[in-house]
């Protein structure tokens, strides 16, 4: 039996509590906020849990194995540095830290003790995201073009980030987790229309290897609200939707032949690329919340020892690809290159000699 203490009971918080509650191996022993009306919804909503207003005895607490933190992201990397030098286990809330020396910081910290730090980039345990990574790995798809993904809806608007680090960081977890490697370069726009200086809506294209080309599309102000991502392989497409509670997945047996023509009959002498439109294929995907997964996955590796999958690494990549985001809008468009991690680099630069560049 593991305890967790929470730190936040915002918006997100209570979820987390409930996912952890939920789980037969997990006592829920404290619930911290500095606001005592969120505090009294807690208790409302999940009995016999305690609430505190204060931060430092949530953290220090002898019976706690784990923290979670559902708090503002500026709140990220203190919290999450106190709580692993306390020696717990880290659920942090996405994204990790507001800089990426701030990321590296915690992760050397839980390294050095041998602790889990774990990100809620929830969306790598929505089954219809890792169906289509199955597809993508399969080659079902061939090489994959490119990527546009739309994430928006009116409100909620935050204060305290823009709609890209709010939003964008979703999607990018998602796209590194299918192209199995982090962005290059990014060239975005954003404008600030309800609370300046905050984007509240932002466009960003972004540049990873093999030539793909990954957009994303991201607003609080939207009427509609949208979860959506279609994949352009060179085989086969395909649109994930999650608004789309039974069929989230749908396969296009659609493709261009680049290779081959065929003589355009409304133009004398004119030919045009065959097109090759199939049947819609809609695979089955298993039920099953996200957030308990994301919420049982950090149980058992606690209890295994073992690397999550959303962990400090991959989220820090994803905080590099929002900094050099909010880089390129000041820049008003251009584009900007994501830094990489040191091991990375070299990889790269051994790559480059041995192809003789």
């Amino acid at each position: 039996m593991l305890t967790i203490n929470c730190l936040g009971a915002g918006r997100w918080g209570p979820n987390l509590v409930r996912g952890f509650a939920n789980l037969p191996d997990v006592r829920v022993h404290l619930v911290c906020d500095q606001r005592e009306e969120r505090l009294k919804v807690i208790r409302q909503r999940i009995a016999g849990i305690e609430t505190t207003t204060d931060v430092e005895a949530a953290i220090n607490d002898p019976s706690a194995d784990a923290l979670v933190i559902a708090t503002p992201v500026q709140s990220h990397f203190e919290l999450t540095r106190l709580a692993l030098e306390a020696g717990k286990h880290v659920l942090v809330e996405k994204p990790l830290c507001g800089s990426v020396e701030e990321c590296e910081e915690l992760h050397r910290i839980a390294e050095q003790r041998g602790l889990v730090l774990a990100v809620g980039h929830v969306f790598l345990f929505n089954n219809g995201i890792r169906k289509v990574h199955e597809l993508i790995h399969s080659g079902d798809l061939g090489r994959v073009h490119y990527i546009h993904a739309t994430r928006t809806n009116l409100g909620p608007i935050r204060e305290d980030v823009n709609a890209s680090w709010d939003l964008a960081a979703h999607d990018l977890s998602i796209f590194d987790y299918w192209l199995d490697g982090p962005s290059l370069a990014v060239s975005a726009r954003g404008e600030c229309y309800l609370n300046p200086p905050i984007d509240d809506v932002v466009v960003a294209s972004y540049r990873y290897a093999n030539q793909v080309l990954a957009c994303v599309h991201t607003s609080w102000m939207n009427p509609k609200k949208v979860r959506e991502i279609t994949i352009v392989g060179e085989k086969r497409m395909v649109v994930w939707n999650d608004m789309d509670l039974i069929e989230p997945v749908r396969v296009y047996d659609k493709s261009v032949d680049a290779g081959r023509e065929e003589n355009y009959a409304d133009s004398f002498g004119a030919s045009r690329m065959i097109i090759r439109d199939g049947d819609v294929l809609i695979p089955k995907i298993p039920a099953g919340e996200p957030l308990q997964s994301e919420c049982r996955h950090f149980i058992d590796c606690i209890l295994n020892q073992t690397e999550p999958v959303n962990n400090a690494a991959a989220a820090t990549q994803v905080v590099r690809a929002l900094i050099a985001t909010d880089e390129s809008i000041r820049q008003h468009g251009v584009e900007v290159g994501i830094s990489q991690p040191a091991d990375r680099r070299d990889s790269q630069i051994r790559e480059l000699i041995a192809a003789g560049v």
